[in-house]
């Protein structure tokens, strides 16, 4: 069975993880895309864009790259998958992405909500799963198999699965920049009480990569 781990998760130097009011036109809250400054240049972000070999190498395309190896499934929060809260009003909105999303595997969307499967281009099927975050988690590892579940946001649905200490491993891309105001991912978490502990830190000149593992019950 593979892991449930957090990859590539921008943080604010003031540690939020999304700037506030996500809306269409922000869809990572004000201000929330510079957290990303470091991945946006990457070959391996350039490449998911059609730039062939385009982008940079080096520390920050390493992360980049293991962010997506070894993926089977994906948890999303319903802040993820788009700006509509509250019941659908109807099948329109399919996320972000276009018809060819990033994830090329079975993502499982958290909501109250119920509604049908969506089959996008690429492999991509978005299914939709109100039953809660540990059923998300079941089904998830179910469709990956031997491979990983990459849980990919928001900040509340991380908080939620640190907070059942189901997350294997998580690696934080802190980027100097300062928001101000957001969605704080660590605020409130006592991380070591939970068995969470720094296992890596390596810094490139646009952010410094944190890796945190749980450590197993005894």
């Amino acid at each position: 069975m593979g892991k449930l781990g957090v990859r590539c998760f921008s943080l604010s130097l003031d540690g939020y993880g999304a700037g506030p009011n996500q809306s269409m036109d922000n869809p990572l809250g004000v201000e929330g895309m510079k957290l990303h400054s470091w991945f946006f240049p990457t070959q391996t972000f350039q490449a998911m864009h059609g730039a062939g070999k385009e982008g940079t190498t080096g520390l920050d395309d390493h992360y980049a790259k293991l962010g997506f190896e070894n993926i089977g499934a994906w948890i999303l929060g319903r802040n993820m998958f788009g700006p509509i809260r509250g019941a659908w009003p109807d099948e329109s909105w399919k996320g972000w992405w276009g018809n060819n999303p990033p994830y090329h595997v079975p993502v499982f969307v958290l909501t109250h909500h119920p509604r049908k499967p969506i089959k996008m281009e690429g492999d991509t099927t978005f299914y939709f799963v109100t039953e809660g975050f540990e059923a998300a988690l079941k089904q998830a590892k179910e469709a990956a198999g031997r491979k990983d579940v990459r849980l990919g946001g928001g900040v509340n649905t991380v908080r939620q699965y640190l907070q059942a200490r189901l997350v294997d491993e998580m690696h934080l891309a802190i980027t100097p920049v300062l928001l101000g105001s957001g969605e704080s991912l660590l605020s409130g978490l006592d991380l070591p009480a939970l068995g969470y502990q720094v296992s890596k830190q390596e810094a490139s000149e646009a952010a410094t990569h944190i890796t945190i593992v749980r450590t197993p019950t005894k």
